[in-house]
């Protein structure tokens, strides 16, 4: 079957970063990571890869400042866990919203969805930062598993459009990420008409706004 998908116009070799869209990855490390906004709100970042890809394929350095470094054997990138970073604040009915009791949700749910949710309960930590540092090195790793990425379009100041990629909010629809041998699917299907999935690039936007972090520019090679 021929596909465009991971495609670009100048080349006819698949693309060293993934894109959005329904994906099969696997989650090499977690990070919690602090905003450039606020001290108080963090994204729960997912770094992950695709499936290994045959072919001229060529992934980005696992190592970018070493050239003899190996090179992933899939597509990278990094996803937020939700659109919106967590923090602790005061919704308008007057309900208070926990940053890092959200923050516990996030991993309970992937924990259930890639089977560790016993290990996940073992964890033991003092502060929310504890808990993330060990969750990395409780769920990552080679499970690979089915994701629906949704992203915001971006473009940086050497106009090349990015894709600020992160997990579409779990509803009625279904989930963001599940199994692979899953055996009733529940898994969301992208929808670029969807505006929880697909947020298109303003023109003239240099810097990523409102609650999404600046993204990497374009360069030689992926900092995971």
């Amino acid at each position: 079957m021929l596909s465009t998908s991971g495609m670009s116009a100048g080349s006819g070799k698949e693309k060293p970063v993934i894109g959005p869209g329904n994906q099969v990855v696997k989650i090499n490390s977690i990070t919690f990571d602090v905003t450039p906004y606020a001290a108080d709100a963090f994204n729960i970042m997912l770094h992950v890869e695709s499936e290994p890809i045959e072919g001229e394929f060529q992934g980005f350095l696992v190592d970018p400042n070493d050239p003899n470094s190996p090179r992933y054997a899939g597509q990278v990138g990094r996803v937020r866990f939700s659109q919106y970073a967590y923090k602790d604040a005061i919704l308008p009915n007057g309900n208070e919203i926990s940053r890092d009791t959200e923050v516990m949700k996030a991993m309970i749910f992937l924990s259930e969805q890639i089977g560790k949710r016993t290990e996940l309960d073992a964890i033991q930590a003092s502060t929310i930062e504890e808990f993330m540092l060990k969750c990395n090195a409780v769920l990552s790793g080679p499970t690979f598993m089915n994701v629906c990425l949704g992203t915001r379009e971006w473009e940086n100041k050497e106009g090349y459009v990015n894709n600020d990629l992160f997990l579409p909010k779990r509803n009625r629809m279904g989930v963001p990420l599940e199994e692979v041998d899953a055996e009733n699917s529940n898994l969301i299907t992208f929808d670029k008409n969807d505006t929880n999935h697909f947020r298109a690039m303003v023109k003239k936007e240099s810097v990523p706004a409102n609650n999404f972090d600046p993204a990497p520019t374009a360069g030689s090679d992926f900092e995971l």
